[in-house]
């Protein structure tokens, strides 16, 4: 995949990882989906607070923040 950013989402599952529900999504960005990959493990072995049979890491995506010129309002037509 090109370049994007990831954060590590974990999901808490019921027995089989069955109705897996996000309980948490860690604040630490990586550039690549493999680097973001190579630290699910760990993510995993800290995220003991979490009360459920089974609990999974898994990468997205999210969007890189707008620079400030691109959230200012586009200009209004007149007319």
């Amino acid at each position: 995949m090109g370049p994007g950013m990831f954060v590590i989402a974990i999901l808490g599952c019921g027995d089989g990882s069955a109705q897996c529900q996000p309980v948490a999504t860690l604040p630490t960005r990586y550039e690549s989906r493999s680097s973001c990959a190579a630290a699910t493990g760990d993510a995993l072995m800290a995220s003991t607070r979490f009360e459920f049979p089974e609990l999974q890491a898994e990468c997205r995506s999210v969007a890189a923040p707008l620079s400030i010129e691109n959230r200012q309002a586009p200009p209004r037509s007149q007319g």
